[in-house]
Parts: C-alpha cells; structure tokens; sequence
C-alpha cells in the first residue's frame, strides 16, 4: 500500500496541483521497510505520468484560449513560446524543477513535442531528480 501511497502522490506532484512526493520519498526511506529500487520506480513512473496528463492538457489548452476564463495571459503565452523556442525540447529535461516544471510539460503539449521524444526527456530528468533525493536521504555516502 505505502508504494502505491508514493505512485499517487506523485503521480499528483507532477500535475498542476500541490503536493511533495520528496517528502513521502524521504520518510520511506528513513523508515527502512522499502525496496529503494521499487521506491525509485513508483516515485519516477508516477511523476512521469502525472507529467503526461499536462501533455494532454496541453494539447487540449490552446483552442480555449480565446475564452474570458482562459487562465494565462497572451504575455505569458509569448513568454513561453519564446523560451521553448530558444530552448527547444530539451528544456524538458527541467520538467523536475519545483514552480516551473509542470507548466514545462504543458508546453511541451501545447507545442506538439512528439510523444515519445516527450516521455524519454521527462522520464530521464524526473528519474535523475528521484536519484538525488535517494541520495540525499540515505546520505551521499550510502550511495558511492
């Protein structure tokens, strides 16, 4: 149940509402009880997937965005566009960065990152990212 617990909390983290799956990660792990491999997967496959759902969404946003309720500004909208386009998809590699990072991976839908380019750079930073805080919570030494 606490792996499953992790996915989800995730899988959350990933998309565009609060939540802090390092933490849960952090407790598993000082606790002892869990496999720290299976730890990393359910916390990595959750995050990405929650990060797919904004994908999605992306690719849904755009033809509202006309609408009175729409939630971003055209700025914001230039903002972004001007970024991804100096960046290009490898700025996805920062989808793991706190604040920015869900909002990356909407963008990369928005923009029609090709599906599978999308899952292997969101997959490979959210997994670093999940490495670093095993690291970090079992203490750097543990690790080398």
């Amino acid at each position: 149940m606490a792996y499953i617990t992790l996915f989800f909390t995730a899988f959350f983290s990933a998309t565009l509402l609060p939540g802090s799956s390092e933490v849960i990660l952090t407790a598993m792990v000082a606790k002892g009880e869990y496999l720290l491999w299976l730890l990393w997967l359910c916390a990595t496959l959750g995050n990405v997937l929650g990060s797919c759902v904004n994908y999605w969404l992306g690719t849904q946003v755009m033809r509202f965005k006309e609408r009175k309720w729409f939630p971003v500004s055209q700025e914001n909208i230039d903002k972004a566009t001007a970024h991804f386009e100096k960046y290009g998809v490898y700025s996805l590699l920062f989808a793991w960065l706190p604040i920015v990072g869900d909002p990356l991976t909407v963008v990369g839908g928005i923009f029609k990152v090709r599906w599978w380019t999308f899952l292997w750079i969101v997959s490979l930073g959210k997994g670093a990212r999940y490495l670093v805080v095993l690291a970090f919570a079992l203490g750097l030494d543990t690790l080398i």
